[in-house]
This record gives C-alpha cells, sequence and structure tokens, in this order.
C-alpha cells in the first residue's frame, strides 16, 4: 500500500504499501501508504471471473490459466511482469514509471500493529513467504515521478520448486487475509503513522482481491490481488484515488505471461 507522505527512497514522492528499491540495496522498502482510502465495491476479478465476497471454497474458473502449464525457471521471473506500458494502460495514466525493482523480500513486521496481517498489508514480505519453501522473487515498483503522483503499483513474482507449493502458498493467504478482512492495522515506522482498514476477502480458486484504504487520505485506497500460476505466485497493489479491479487485471496478465 502506499504510505502517507513518506518519501521514497528514491524521490520525495508519495508512495504505495512498498516501494521498492534498487536490486543491490538492501535497505527496506518505504512503504505505499499517502494521506488515506476509501473503501470501493470489488466487481469482476481475475481472467473475468465474478466472485462474491467468500469464506469458504470458491468454484474452479473455467477461465483459468492452463493446470497443466509447464514449470517456470528463475531466469524466465522477469518475463512475467509487465512491461511500464501495460501498466499505463492499465491504471490510465501515460506518465508511470519503474522506480524501483527488488530480487529479495523484505520485513516490515516490525512497523506493523497486527504482524500475522502482514501479507495483507505487504507484497514480497519475508515473514510471510519465509517458510513456504520459495526460491526466487522479482518486485517491481511503479508509478509517476511527480511529488503527487495519482497511481502507484507493485508487482512481485514468487518462484516455488513445484506447482503444489505454489498452490499451498495460495492457499494458505486465502485464509490468513479472509481473518483479517475488518482489521485496523496501524503503521509506525519511527517516522510516520498511518491507519489502514483491511476489507473483506473477495476470491475465487484462481484469485485473491482485497481492498486496502488508508484513514484520512482523501481517497487513497488500494487492491490487492495474488493468483498461483503453475510453479509461481504473483502478487499486485494497484493504488490510486478510488481502486478498482486494476491488481486482479495486473494478476490476470502476470498469469498470461507465465503460461506463453
Amino acid at each position: 500500500m502506499r504510505q502517507a507522505t513518506k518519501p521514497r527512497s528514491d524521490s520525495g514522492a508519495a508512495i504505495g504499501h512498498n516501494d521498492a528499491v534498487n536490486s543491490a540495496a538492501v535497505s527496506p522498502r518505504a512503504r505505499y501508504a499517502r494521506p488515506a482510502l476509501v473503501a470501493a465495491a470489488i466487481g469482476c476479478v481475475l481472467l473475468t471471473s465474478c466472485s462474491a465476497t467468500v469464506t469458504g471454497q470458491a468454484v474452479r474458473d473455467q477461465n483459468a490459466a492452463p493446470v497443466d502449464a509447464p514449470p517456470l525457471k528463475e531466469s524466465q521471473l522477469d518475463d512475467v511482469l509487465l512491461s511500464i506500458g501495460d501498466i499505463n494502460d492499465i491504471m490510465g495514466s501515460d506518465t508511470m514509471e519503474v522506480t524501483g525493482e527488488l530480487d529479495q523480500m523484505v520485513d516490515h513486521s516490525s512497523d506493523v500493529s497486527e504482524p500475522d496481517c502482514l501479507g495483507s498489508i505487504f507484497g514480497a514480505e519475508q515473514p510471510v513467504y519465509g517458510d513456504s519453501g520459495y526460491t526466487a522473487v522479482r518486485d517491481q515498483v511503479s508509478r509517476e515521478p511527480d511529488d503527487d503522483n495519482a497511481h502507484w503499483v507493485e508487482q512481485t513474482a514468487v518462484l516455488y520448486p513445484s506447482a503444489d507449493k505454489a498452490q499451498r502458498f495460495f492457499d494458505s493467504a486465502q485464509s490468513s487475509w479472509d481473518a483479517c478482512a475488518g482489521t485496523s492495522i496501524a503503521i509506525d515506522d519511527g517516522m510516520d503513522s498511518y491507519t489502514w482498514q483491511i476489507e473483506d476477502l473477495t476470491a475465487t480458486d484462481t484469485v485473491l482481491t482485497q481492498i486496502t484504504t488508508q484513514d484520512d487520505a482523501d481517497g487513497w485506497e488500494c487492491q490487492h490481488a495474488l493468483s498461483a500460476v503453475t510453479n509461481v505466485i504473483v502478487e499486485a497493489w494497484a493504488c490510486s484515488y478510488g481502486a478498482g479491479d486494476e491488481a486482479a487485471q495486473i494478476a490476470a496478465k502476470m498469469v498470461e505471461n507465465a503460461v506463453e
């Protein structure tokens, strides 16, 4: 998500949940917060499927990616990520640019009031993925370069040794996101503090989506989407003033890239 008035590591612009730094750096990414969000309804989600808010098991999406898609190698992870042109098209912008990339997880667990909900607030977090058996990660952040950027996107591709392990993480994430729905999360990194509201989980058996809204931020909100495809987890955050299903669209395109 984006974080309120917190300057990024590479500029003073407001950002989303996590803002990646250069992959050669070791300092953690700043988050994506901004001055606050409001809740939004979620309509159709990944791969044109529609689903109501659920807490139980979802029915398989007929438009889901092929279950027999070949496994990916680490060298193919970069190709799963969307181009900046695709990101701009989905977000309705023409000036977003890549502002940070990482090939490692980060840890913001000490900054949040509910560490068990870390995965509903931040992407590419070591405490969330650490025991899942992942073997590689690619994470990229993009936004407009302006000090008051209108959009913020994070896309993450996480490699597993098998499709079964990726699916296990998907199932675990569904349980975690559902448990955190309705929770208010305070974030304090020692420089800034702000609060996010986690909305209800919407799920099919191929994608999870959830809206997070930042308090007192003039309508700034983020959609979070996660899907499993072959031996990869794809995760996306799309933040704006009035988030729709942009993160689900990004995740769907990442799934397409993974099976091409």
